[in-house]
């Protein structure tokens, strides 16, 4: 049976009179599913029994979990219907719950620096699954979340038209109703589909992951950048901004004596000197397969000050979660059943 989450309202009023049930019983359960969170059909207490009985809501089960003692942060992995696992990462700010979730089981993009391409991509998450992980993940907490970010495992924009859904519906004012303006979605930079989001009046803030501001350094770390080379894409920001009036955020994780020289700084400034963007520099996880390691702190405040003197608004990320190896896929990547009561005592 199709889980109630992968329904959008008009979809699920369709089902109820396929079924032979008036429309609206299919907006009463996208109110229950939706706005309220419910996990279970028997909590539908407006609606008769023989439709409860016909109705499956959840899509995942918790595997486990691991609890940062810095932070706070939770890295949760989920068992999907078929024994795939997806990572979400809860994290808390002075503004609320940000949770960031996976669009894909794996990935296929290879960047160098990112745990979740190792492996490969498995398959693309539903709208569902992507729900699933903000009203599961919701369920745990006495906090809304309200911020979300899809930015962990996979690529957004290569699972395009379940993203789009996804999007939709978490914004749907009789469900959720989460802003679009509280959503990032990260992309490491598929031109056609930005020009698409473009066009789509969504309201979300794009975050481009850069990582290298010349085409030699970026291409070493992402594969898509012979694809697609910097320039390139930037014109397809240009595009997104004009459409949409938002700022566009780059994200660029600062590797040691790779791409974080004042030279690869001032080549960034040049770029993207002008333009209504804000650069993001994150420290690299320390990923043990990639050899790569974070920046020195010093390198960060200089490649920072280079561009903020040309009015580049720019900020260096909180490291959240580093003592449970927060980064996208880590958690994964190493999880086996057996390791599932040694994890959960921490």
């Amino acid at each position: 049976m199709i889980s109630i989450r992968e329904y959008d309202l008009e979809s699920l009023k369709e089902e109820m009179k396929r079924l032979g049930y008036p429309g609206f019983r299919g907006e009463q359960i996208f109110t229950w599913v939706h706005k309220r969170g419910v996990l279970s059909p028997e909590e539908m207490t407006n609606l008769p029994r023989e439709i409860r009985e016909k109705l499956e809501v959840g899509n995942m089960s918790l595997e486990t979990e691991k609890v940062s003692q810095e932070d706070q942060t939770r890295k949760i992995l989920y068992r999907l219907r078929d024994d795939h696992f997806v990572e979400t990462v809860l994290m808390k700010y002075r503004y609320g719950n940000s949770l960031c979730i996976s669009t894909q089981v794996g990935c296929r993009m290879g960047c160098a620096f990112c745990a979740s391409t190792i492996g490969g991509l498995k398959r693309n998450l539903t709208a569902g699954e992507m729900l699933g992980q903000v009203y599961e993940t919701n369920a745990l907490l006495e906090d809304k979340i309200n911020h979300v970010v899809l930015m962990g495992s996979g690529e957004p924009l290569e699972n395009y038209d379940e993203v789009i859904k996804f999007l939709r519906i978490i914004n749907h004012e009789k469900g959720y109703h989460l802003s679009l303006r509280n959503i990032t979605l990260s992309t490491c930079g598929l031109i056609p589909e930005i020009l698409k989001l473009a066009d789509e009046n969504l309201p979300v803030t794009l975050a481009i992951s850069l990582h290298g501001a010349s085409d030699e350094t970026r291409g070493r770390l992402m594969p898509i950048n012979r694809k697609y080379p910097i320039d390139e894409l930037i014109r397809a920001v240009d595009y997104y901004i004009l459409k949409t009036h938002r700022r566009v955020t780059f994200e660029y994780a600062m590797i040691k004596g790779v791409n974080d020289s004042a030279g690869e700084a001032h080549l960034l400034r040049d770029r993207l000197q002008g333009r209504l963007v804000h650069v993001n520099l994150i420290p690299v996880n320390a990923v043990e397969e990639s050899g790569f390691f974070p920046s020195l702190e010093k390198d960060l405040v200089k490649f920072k000050s280079i561009l903020e003197k040309k009015g580049i608004n720019t900020t260096i990320r909180r490291e959240l979660g580093s003592d449970i190896n927060a980064a996208c896929g880590q958690l994964r990547n190493t999880y086996h059943p057996a390791k599932v009561e040694i994890v959960q005592r921490h």
